[in-house]
């Protein structure tokens, strides 16, 4: 009789135990997870980091733990570490009281845009669509994702559908009013436009988008005027700047387009926002323009450090690596005009054998009218003349180029027209060069001409 109690109890004993393992598993593990939502609740972050880790070693499956780990490190601003966390929680969570599902969705879709994950965002907004209906921020979202995507006509349905939920959303008024103009429907681009500064004139935003519309109809002045609105509001201000450069560009003021681009750049105030890398792209042009080729250099290096296929700033940096090597090269685009003008006759007198007989500063280089041999008056001898244009353009020359060529060599009644190049031809252009008086130089001719004549 004594054995059987014996056993009894230590039956009775093993199912206290049990009972115990159960609810430590099951009702204490909760309350530690109730434990980081209250140190979150009294701004304990790093208390709530500790905890929620702690957690996760002893059940790394748990996602009310990853849920609130990546609130906690969103509130201590480690974004990444928090979109980590919260990928885990949506593949393997159970929305419910403890998980909201509206407010998660919202998290994670922000998450998604700051990192420019545009399609996991999208997939997330779209969802919101569905879990929130009537609420226009999630249809604006979603339009403003298949704006900046290249599908206007989705990004459309879904302005309108913001403004269907929200009368007054000026901002979507706004990039409906730039979507509607390059669909060239023209006033009905304007009607969302002016409705969007009469709701709110002082929604700065607006103006940002007003801009675009004056800068595509090549209205330059009236699209730096709304520029200068859109900055004042900080969302909008860096964008505004690297628009104003480029009206500033397009209209040949390149100091005013460097202080706008300069003036983005340092917006940035952690270098990390995409904008940048087009202000420095931007920037490093007017410096190539200029013929500041180091510092254009500097801007594209930077760009590199960061992203590496960004535009064509690899073919760049690979065209002017010969600049470190090749000083002559170096003198001839990086010399100011007056001191250009003389590289070009030294390169026709010394580098070619023709003697220089006129010359004329252009815009995109020097052009010289040179003979054989020398001849203070060779208008009084009849000898054969010829062309020389010297370019130092950035982008390769167009066929354009050696048709003007052929036009002026009858007009100035020269016999053949030699086009040099730092920066080569296109296939076109050299097609309309064949067996015709015009011979064609590009980078590496040029360069031996001028080294000969150094």
């Amino acid at each position: 009789m004594e054995v059987a109690q014996l056993v009894g109890i230590i039956l009775l004993g093993a199912f206290v135990v049990l009972l115990l393992v159960f609810v430590v598993k099951n009702v204490a593990a909760p309350k530690k997870v109730e434990g980081v939502q209250r140190y979150l609740k009294q701004g304990k972050v790093q208390a709530a980091i500790k905890l929620a880790k702690s957690i996760l070693q002893k059940d790394p499956k748990d996602y009310l733990a990853h849920y609130h780990l990546g609130r906690a490190y969103l509130a201590d601003n480690k974004n990444e570490l928090a979109l980590m966390e919260l990928k885990y929680v949506d593949q393997n969570g159970i929305f419910d009281n403890r998980l909201p599902e509206q407010q998660f969705r919202k998290t994670i879709a922000g998450l998604y845009s700051k990192f420019n994950q545009t399609e996991d965002a999208l997939k997330q907004y779209l969802l919101l669509t569905k879990l929130e209906p009537t609420v226009a921020d999630n249809y604006f979202q979603v339009a403003q994702i298949y704006e900046n995507s290249s599908h206007p006509e989705m990004a459309l349905g879904f302005y309108d559908k913001t403004i269907k939920f929200d009368k007054r959303n000026v901002k979507a008024h706004a990039a409906m009013g730039l979507l509607l103009y390059r669909a060239k429907q023209v006033n009905e681009a304007k009607r969302e436009i002016d409705m969007a500064i009469k709701l709110s004139p002082e929604t700065f935003s607006t103006y940002y988008y007003q801009g675009k519309i004056l800068k595509d109809s090549k209205d330059y002045p009236g699209a730096i005027r709304s520029f200068e609105k859109a900055q004042r509001d900080p969302q909008f201000r860096q964008k505004a700047l690297i628009e104003s450069g480029s009206c500033y560009m397009m209209g040949n003021s390149i100091d005013n387009a460097m202080n706008c681009y300069e003036r983005a750049i340092s917006a940035d105030k952690d270098g990390k926002n995409p904008e940048t890398l087009y202000a420095r792209y931007f920037l490093a042009a007017c410096f190539e323009k200029s013929h500041k080729i180091e510092k254009a250099i500097e801007q594209w290096q930077k760009i590199v450090a960061r992203q590496k296929n960004f535009r064509d700033v690899a073919q760049k940096l690979a065209e002017y690596k010969d600049l470190q090597a090749n000083d002559s090269l170096k003198e001839y685009l990086t010399s100011s005009e007056a001191e250009f003008v003389e590289i070009c006759k030294g390169a026709c007198q010394k580098g070619m054998g023709l003697q220089p007989q006129q010359n004329e500063q252009k815009k995109w280089g020097c052009q010289i009218i040179a003979t054989e041999g020398a001849n203070a008056d060779w208008r009084s001898v009849r000898k054969q003349s010829y062309l020389l244009y010297f370019y130092r353009e950035s982008n390769p020359l167009e066929d354009a180029v050696t048709l003007k060529a052929l036009d002026e060599i009858k007009s100035k009644n020269c016999t053949k027209a030699y086009i040099l190049s730092s920066s080569g031809f296109t296939h076109t252009a050299k097609k309309a060069a064949e067996n015709r008086p015009v011979e064609l130089f590009g980078k590496e001719q040029l360069e031996k001409i001028l080294d000969k004549a150094s």
